[in-house]
C-alpha cells in the first residue's frame, strides 16, 4: 500500500502537469499572504448581562479561529482577557500592557502573532499624548490614557522581504482633538520606528471615514509614510452598511466604520471585509471585527 505522503506528492505532481508552473507560483504567493484581524473585544468586566464576557468568550475565540489571522490586534483587552486568548490561541505570541501603569492596570492594546511564522525582532509601547514615552500620560481633551503597542517581526515565509512593523491602538471615545492629534502622532512615530519595514496598523479609532483623524492618518503626505485604508482600497464607494459598532446586535450595520486596518503602500490588498459573524442575532463583541488579506507588491 502506498503511503499518504506518496499519494499527496503524486496529486501535487498531477496538478502541476495539468496547470503548469503558474499554479505553483500562485500557491507560493498565497502561502506568503498575511491575514490580519482587528477586534475590539469589549472589556470583560462590563455589566453586559446576556452578552457578558463569560457568556461569549468561547464564541469570540471561534470567530478568531475561523478567520485564522497571522496578526491580530485587540482593543479593550483586560489582563485576564489577554491571558485567556493567549491560552486559547495556540501557537501565538502576544504583547500587551495596561494603559494606566504600563503593567496590568487598565485596558490593553494586546496583539498576537503566529510564532511559527514570525520572529520577534523588537517591541514597545507609547502613549497617545504630548509625552508619548511617559507611562499613563494623556493630553489634549482625552478622557483616558490611550496608547499604542507595536512589534517588529521577521516573516519566515518571506525571508527576502523587509521586516513588518505591526502597531495596534485605540483612540479616545470622547476627545475629538485627542483623536486628531493621536493620528498625527502615530504617523510621526511610524516614521521613527519604521526603518524601511512594511507597516500594518490595526485599531478602534472611534471616528468615521469622513473625520479629521481619518484624514490625518491616510492623507497622501509625501513627507511621511503613506498609509492605505484596506477597506476603502477594496470598496471605493462608501455605503450605508459599513458600520463596525454592533452593540451586540447582528443587524446593527448602519453606523460609522470606526475600526480600520491601515497599511503602507508597498502592500497589495488582496481582500478586506467586516466580519458579520453572529449567533441568534448576537455578535461575539459589541464591535464587528475587521479583516484584511495582504501580499507584498
Amino acid at each position: 500500500m502506498r503511503s499518504p505522503s506518496f499519494v499527496c506528492r503524486l496529486a501535487v505532481a498531477s496538478i502541476c502537469l495539468l496547470f503548469g508552473p503558474r499554479w505553483l507560483e500562485a500557491q507560493d504567493a498565497s502561502s506568503k499572504e498575511v491575514r490580519v484581524m482587528s477586534f475590539n473585544i469589549r472589556y470583560g468586566t462590563a455589566a453586559d448581562g446576556e452578552n457578558h464576557w463569560d457568556k461569549r468568550k468561547e464564541f469570540l475565540v471561534e470567530t478568531i479561529r475561523k478567520f485564522g489571522p497571522d496578526l491580530l490586534g485587540t482593543q479593550e483587552t483586560l489582563g485576564f482577557q489577554r491571558d485567556y486568548l493567549q491560552e486559547q490561541l495556540e501557537g501565538y505570541g502576544s504583547l500587551g500592557i495596561g494603559r494606566d501603569d504600563g503593567k496590568d492596570a487598565g485596558e490593553m492594546m494586546a496583539l498576537y502573532y503566529r510564532k511559527e511564522r514570525f520572529d520577534l525582532i523588537e517591541s514597545g509601547h507609547f502613549w497617545l499624548s504630548e509625552h508619548p514615552d511617559k507611562v499613563g500620560s494623556k493630553s489634549w481633551d482625552s478622557s483616558l490614557p490611550r496608547m499604542v503597542t507595536w512589534v517588529r517581526l521577521r516573516d519566515r515565509k518571506n525571508t527576502e522581504a523587509k521586516p513588518i512593523l505591526f502597531l495596534n491602538t485605540h483612540f479616545d471615545h470622547k476627545g475629538p482633538v485627542a483623536r486628531a492629534e493621536s493620528a498625527k502622532l502615530i504617523r510621526t512615530r511610524i516614521d521613527t520606528l519604521r526603518k524601511d519595514a512594511s507597516v500594518i496598523l490595526t485599531g478602534d479609532f472611534n471616528a468615521g471615514s469622513d473625520s479629521e483623524p481619518y484624514r490625518n492618518l491616510f492623507s497622501q503626505d509625501s513627507s511621511s509614510t503613506t498609509l492605505i485604508d484596506t477597506w476603502r482600497n477594496m470598496h471605493p464607494v462608501a455605503t450605508a452598511d459599513e458600520g463596525t459598532f454592533s452593540g451586540f446586535k447582528a443587524k446593527e450595520t448602519k453606523g460609522a466604520r470606526i475600526d480600520w486596518i491601515g497599511v503602507s503602500n508597498n502592500w497589495k490588498v488582496v481582500s478586506a471585509a467586516i466580519d458579520r459573524t453572529s449567533k441568534s442575532d448576537r455578535t461575539p463583541s459589541d464591535h464587528f471585527p475587521v479583516v484584511a488579506v495582504l501580499a507584498l507588491e
